[in-house]
């Protein structure tokens, strides 16, 4: 009988995921620590957001076991799925507000939803979270009326409304600014620490992510290509790694979409 690796929140075992011949995702198997940001990295389509699917139980693997704290997600019914994702967040790609709902009822939908608390404490707990993330004094504005920075964060707020023991983050710093791309950063390290949370933190964005992760995870080909600490994934060998890493244009991801030979294709134009 396999054993529960106690200090992980989450746990990959020999997962495979895959959309009909395609394999995604082949023969997994990670942990994800309590209490630290782990980052998943790699080159698109590499199946980073199928694994934040997959742990949601939104995407049932073929072969495998996934763990939530010691539970098989691709065992849960829909009851089972629906009560662990109380104890999740999740913070989309580029916010995904809901465009005519203020910036307090988007933080609120989600206490609304789960729970039946009396208005007052309602708005408390979202004055909270907003406060957590410097936006408090932007509660009566509407999306349309914030950045895309002040969005994220807004965003952020809503998806630790229910005080969840893992948040995910799909792409958090795509179309920012540096400052606020800085700050978004910044923010999920002080909210990961300061409320003792797991968070999960899918993103292509190197520098920002290397600064803040605990934990780097490198996926290619459905497998993991590298892990450890960001020092230690920076100092991997491996020639994929070190071309993703270190932004060379060279290397096992071709630049050329696979084709004929420049010769083959200019020689039969000059034949004609």
């Amino acid at each position: 009988m396999s054993t529960t690796d106690a200090t992980a929140l989450v746990e990959f075992r020999h997962l495979s995921f895959g959309y009909g011949a395609r394999r995604v995702l082949d023969g997994l198997s990670f942990t994800v620590p309590r209490g630290k940001v782990t980052a998943l990295m790699g080159a698109s389509g590499g199946g980073k957001t199928t694994v934040l699917r997959v742990i949601g139980g939104q995407a049932r693997p073929q072969s495998g076991e996934v763990l939530f704290d010691g539970k098989d997600v691709t065992k849960m019914d829909s009851q089972a799925l629906y009560a662990m994702r109380r104890r999740m967040g999740m913070l989309f790609q580029f916010g995904a507000l809901f465009t005519d709902l203020s910036v307090f009822e988007n933080v609120a939908f989600p206490l609304r939803e789960h729970t039946a608390l009396p208005e007052n404490l309602l708005r408390d707990i979202v004055l909270m979270k907003l406060n957590a993330v410097g936006l408090r004094g932007a509660r009566d504005l509407m999306p349309r009326e914030v950045s895309g920075g002040m969005a994220r964060r807004v965003a952020l707020a809503r998806a630790i409304a229910l005080d969840p023991e893992l948040v995910m983050y799909d792409e958090p710093f795509a179309g920012l600014d540096p400052i606020s791309l800085g700050t978004a950063a910044q923010l999920i390290r002080r909210l990961n620490d300061s409320l003792g949370i797991t968070s999960i933190v899918v993103s292509h964005d190197l520098e920002e992510t290397f600064a803040i992760a605990d934990q780097v995870i490198i996926l290619a080909n459905g497998k993991i290509a590298a892990q450890g600490t960001p020092a230690e994934v920076m100092a991997s060998k491996d020639p994929l790694v070190d071309q993703f890493v270190h932004a060379r244009e060279d290397g096992p991801v071709a630049f050329h979409y696979p084709g004929p030979t420049v010769a083959q294709d200019f020689g039969r134009g000059l034949e004609r």
